[in-house]
């Protein structure tokens, strides 16, 4: 394989000595930039473009050409597992993913099939193994999946929701059901990573987009128990090298023990958990990953940089901090104020790592 040249990322995850923080953005690869645009335009949909191995090659290596990025991640989309699963993806413009098929019964559950990510999902993979070999050591890639609530969301309620009436229904009168569900999907992401990580991945994050949604003792019970059965399945080293593994459930910051205890490298934390806290909570177990809200790139750039350096000056010094946003980057963003946002972590960060 060859020599990663740029192993920042990786080792900030694995909590060793870096120069400066590592900075990378959820969904960087994305309608923020025109250059995207374009090229989805040219694959004639989102879903098409994320089947289409070239093009997705192409825009995951997009935003590394404008900003100085430390990590590329796969362009890809947290439900490929259901729609591989026969539930009929799609995207109504305005509307986010909707499925034609939704699963709301024991019935619906026992007639899911059993991935094999390698042949069900060969489209991932060969845009994992594609990206790795055009990336050319220049930064590590990330892989990634949904969490097992979060994809059971979509898949109970047939699209996005508000308050997920459909899926708390399901959990709470029945809740065999569900628990059955979210075990098909533990397994099928578990394989799915694994796929990934053969195909290239040197890093795996687990999008828990919804598990802050749940009760306390629902969240251990439906969200967490799952993510810790997929950490404890996935490949930990890959050519010689571990493979770190990134937890992240937004609004979960109440749970970061937890999270902790389930063998994830690193913590990834929204906006709404102060990164000094956090790392007095959790110590030096784990990395942390995060945290800027995504709605200050609409800031002006002087703004924007004012809070790279508090929230630099927060987490403090040393390693073990990757720097991010809470969320994903938002459509509407100006591409220049991602830029000052990526050359604030750059230029301010090396402070923290000295000595």
């Amino acid at each position: 394989m060859t020599e990663l040249k740029n192993d920042r990322f990786l080792r900030a995850l694995m909590r060793q000595p870096v120069d400066r923080t590592p900075v990378w953005m959820m969904r960087q690869a994305g309608r923020y930039l025109p250059e995207y645009r374009a090229t989805r335009a040219q694959a004639g949909d989102f879903l098409s473009l994320c089947k289409n191995t070239e093009l997705a090659c192409e825009v995951t290596l997009q935003p590394l050409e404008r900003f100085p990025l430390d990590a590329a991640i796969l362009f890809s989309d947290i439900l490929t597992i259901p729609d591989a699963m026969g539930l009929g993806l799609y995207f109504e413009t305005g509307e986010g993913p909707k499925f034609r098929h939704t699963v709301r019964s024991a019935d619906d559950v026992a007639a899911l099939p059993e991935l094999n990510s390698a042949v069900d999902l060969d489209y991932v993979m060969n845009a994992v193994s594609t990206i790795r070999g055009a990336l050319n050591g220049r930064v590590p890639l990330i892989g990634f999946s949904g969490s097992p609530w979060t994809l059971a969301t979509y898949m109970v309620e047939g699209g996005s929701s508000k308050d997920f009436r459909e899926a708390k229904k399901l959990m709470y009168s029945e809740p065999e059901v569900m628990h059955a569900l979210l075990a098909k999907l533990a397994s099928a992401v578990t394989d799915y990573l694994n796929q990934q990580i053969r195909a290239g991945a040197q890093a795996v994050q687990i999008f828990d987009t919804w598990g802050g949604a749940l009760s306390s003792w629902a969240y251990q019970e439906l969200s967490l128990a799952y993510m810790k059965q997929i950490i404890d399945g996935l490949i930990r080293e890959q050519d010689g090298r571990r493979i770190p593994v990134i937890l992240f459930t937004k609004n979960g910051g109440q749970w970061l023990e937890s999270m902790a205890d389930t063998g994830a490298d690193a913590l990834g934390l929204d906006w709404t958990t102060d990164i000094a806290q956090a790392r007095a909570r959790v110590g030096d177990r784990v990395a942390l990953q995060g945290n800027m809200d995504p709605a200050m790139l609409y800031a002006p750039p002087a703004r924007i940089r004012a809070e790279v350096a508090d929230i630099l000056s927060r987490f403090g010094q040393g390693s073990g901090h990757i720097f991010n946003l809470g969320h994903g980057i938002t459509p509407d963003v100006d591409p220049t104020h991602a830029g000052a946002f990526i050359e604030a972590v750059v230029e301010l960060s090396g402070q923290y790592h000295q000595g």
